[in-house]
């Protein structure tokens, strides 16, 4: 793995000097794109730098060691930092998902459980929209459909990261949360006490950062407007502002009425509709090649049970990676980050693994 870092260090020589040229910047897109890459390529070129300074100093530690028990005693823990050094290195060195400094648009939607499932809903927008906060983050929320009591039938939020380096990106931290997510608790509508188990899914799409990057033709378009409705179908708008496309090739249908303005709505529309065929062409790239590796824990399958949130235990748990823990009233206010984290890292394992299988 780590003969490929010299390659590493050339290209980040070349986007640097790429940087410097005013062109690059009058690409707004090209420019966004050589900017994510050269943060990437720094954080291993900066790795790198420090792994060959703990060798070097090392080395030298243990020559002087011979003449001086000082120094002898200090090599143990030079080792220690060189070990953590290279191991730094090789996981900056695992090819990154290209889409990790992607915004993302996230869809919350009512499982099983009826009422409590919508509720729940509410319960983990809220949850992703403090998450983002606390990472500088911003929130949108594009369509929303209230059911009854306050909570979700389905709601859509897009979330915006400012960072360049693609670790620090939205796509890098909420890709893991695609799939089910179970909640055991007590309803707000059970009379008598009893715990209720209850599911809402999620799904996360890596929004397109230029419209020109996923081409649709209008022609494959369907786009119908009617009257935007609240809870129960009751009117909310006496204009036809609602706006439901259908990408007719694939059957892909998005429904947007959270806008007083058509053409807000359509704008929104098609930002998540866009999302969702990049979405569908990487996965259908990624099934034809036989050599790409899917993550273990971020799978194709947004049908799979990934998490339980039992609030009479206040237990959090991922069923991916063993996550366990009991702050369950904190992760709801948004401390998501030892969650999250425990997912990247068995990714990180996974992808480690594999190399290593292979040489």
């Amino acid at each position: 793995m780590f003969e490929s870092v010299q390659t590493l260090i050339d290209e980040h020589r070349r986007v640097q000097e790429e940087l410097s040229d005013p062109a690059v910047h009058a690409d707004a897109g090209r420019a966004k794109r050589v900017n994510r890459r050269y943060a990437e390529l720094s954080r291993i070129v900066a790795a790198h730098d420090a792994w060959v300074a703990a060798t070097d100093d090392l080395e030298t530690a243990r020559e002087f060691a011979r003449e001086d028990e000082s120094i002898a005693a200090e090599i143990p823990a030079m080792e220690e930092e060189l070990q953590a050094a290279q191991e730094r290195l090789r996981r900056l060195l695992i090819p990154r998902d290209p889409d990790d400094a992607r915004d993302v648009i996230m869809e919350i939607k009512a499982g099983e459980g009826g009422a409590e499932s919508a509720l729940f809903a509410a319960d983990l927008l809220r949850m992703y929209v403090q998450y983002a906060a606390s990472k500088g983050w911003k929130t949108e929320l594009l369509e929303r459909n209230e059911s009854d009591l306050g909570g979700y039938k389905d709601v859509q939020v897009a979330i915006k990261g400012s960072s360049t380096d693609p670790a620090q990106g939205v796509w890098a931290h909420l890709k893991y949360e695609g799939g089910v997510h179970r909640v055991q608790r007590v309803p707000a509508t059970e009379s008598q006490g009893r715990i209720h188990t209850s599911t809402t899914g999620v799904l996360v799409f890596p929004e397109v950062d230029e419209p020109e990057e996923i081409q649709i033709d209008q022609n494959d378009l369907k786009i119908d407007v009617f009257r935007s409705s609240g809870p129960g179908g009751q009117s909310v708008n006496t204009t036809d502002s609602a706006v439901r496309i259908t990408h007719v090739p694939t059957g892909i249908v998005v429904s947007m009425q959270n806008e007083k303005s058509q053409l807000q709505n359509r704008e929104a529309g098609m930002r998540v509709l866009r999302a969702r065929l990049l979405a569908r062409q990487q996965e259908e790239l990624a099934a034809a090649a036989s050599d790409v590796r899917k993550s273990q824990i971020r799978g194709m399958d947004r049908s799979e049970r990934i998490r339980t949130y039992n609030f009479p235990e206040n237990r959090i748990a991922d069923h991916r990676t063993g996550f366990k823990a009991y702050n369950l009233d904190q992760v709801m206010d948004g401390a998501l980050d030892p969650i999250i984290t425990s997912a990247i890292a068995a990714d990180e394992e996974a992808q480690l693994a594999a190399v290593g299988n292979d040489s």
